[in-house]
């Protein structure tokens, strides 16, 4: 099932709020008609009680009208006139409206869906959205990715409502499954980021999408362990991230090193200071030493590969290269009217 951002005000919400107003209807005409009760006769000529006075109010709110009570004074004829007619109108307002508000919803989706499968196209794939998978999502809109080329695989229903909160579209079910998959239109994605919870739900994640698109689009999966990178990389992980070795290289450093887990923190947090970024080269810069760029520049990617500037083929920068640099992400200050 596709989940579509969550909207201002839901359906349930408007159909909520008719209902309280119908029956808000409903109890004001029982207040009305019991105030006046001594101006209506049932078929006995006998006077009104309050359940009788209910049993008006609903039949001619509703239109059924069975004529079993009648206004027989004229202050009674008077406010059936001035209130009663007026609200019986105002009550078949809100049930029609209710019923168009559930045709038109139900339409509307229709609609999105039928115009989202249309335009997905190269977009990324997020299987898993808890701390790692929104984390993941914060990534990509940072370097401009947007909303509407993520789509979200998740089973759990509060994560679910988290991503369509987030303006996300998101799909339930297990990326494990090939038409949970072929939902998410995985063979015109432009890469699959697997975040789920455990080593094994990855790999069988990324055998899956390896065997529905070929090996055609980029799979970068999270692994717990060190040891699952290979059989990850064997599933079809083109790029394996190992995040309790990472946290366990940091915490090392910040034994020996504490300085430099400022730097890295730094680097990873937006809007801190630093913050790592990649660009083409420009045609001014090929043929000159990355070291003398005015920006930071750390790493070449050469034809899918990184060349570290360590490296003699990164003394040079050449035509095609993409240029890995620290940029100044600190916010502008606004100036000051």
């Amino acid at each position: 099932m596709i989940h579509f951002p969550a909207q201002r005000r839901g359906p349930l919400s408007a159909l909520s709020l008719r209902l309280a107003a119908a029956i808000g209807l409903v109890f004001a005409t029982v207040a009305v008609v019991y105030l006046d009760r001594d101006g209506y006769r049932d078929v006995n000529e006998d006077a009104l009680t309050l359940l009788d006075c209910f049993y008006y109010a609903v039949v001619t709110l509703s239109t059924t009208g069975y004529g079993d009570i009648t206004p027989v004074s004229q202050t009674a004829r008077l406010i059936n006139v001035v209130y009663i007619t007026p609200a019986r109108v105002i009550f078949l307002i809100i049930l029609v409206g209710t019923t168009l508000e559930v045709l038109t919803e139900q339409y509307r989706t229709g609609r999105r869906l039928s115009r989202w499968r249309r335009a997905v196209k190269d977009h990324v794939i997020i299987c898993g959205y808890g701390t790692k998978g929104r984390s993941a999502v914060s990534a990509l809109l940072e370097n401009g990715l947007d909303k509407s080329r993520i789509v979200v695989v998740e089973r759990s229903g509060p994560a679910l409502r988290q991503a369509t909160s987030a303006g996300l579209v998101a799909i339930e079910g297990s990326a494990t499954r090939s038409s949970v998959l072929n939902e998410a239109h995985v063979r015109n994605a432009k890469a699959v980021i697997i975040a789920t919870d455990s080593d094994d739900a990855s790999v069988l994640v990324a055998l899956t999408v390896r065997q529905l698109t070929a090996g055609q689009v980029r799979i970068i999966a999270a692994a717990r362990e060190a040891e699952n990178a290979p059989l990850l990389k064997q599933s079809g992980a083109h790029h394996v991230i190992v995040s309790s070795a990472t946290a366990g290289r940091l915490l090392g450093l910040s034994t020996s090193a504490p300085p430099l887990i400022d730097v890295v923190e730094d680097l990873l947090t937006p809007g801190q200071g630093m913050a790592l970024a990649m660009r083409s080269a420009e045609r001014s810069e090929v043929g000159r030493s990355p070291r003398e760029l005015e920006s930071l520049v750390i790493a070449l990617v050469r034809r899918g590969k990184v060349v570290t500037l360590a490296d003699k083929a990164g003394a040079v920068i050449e035509t095609g290269d993409m240029l890995v640099h620290v940029r100044d992400d600190r916010p502008q200050a606004t100036a000051a009217p």
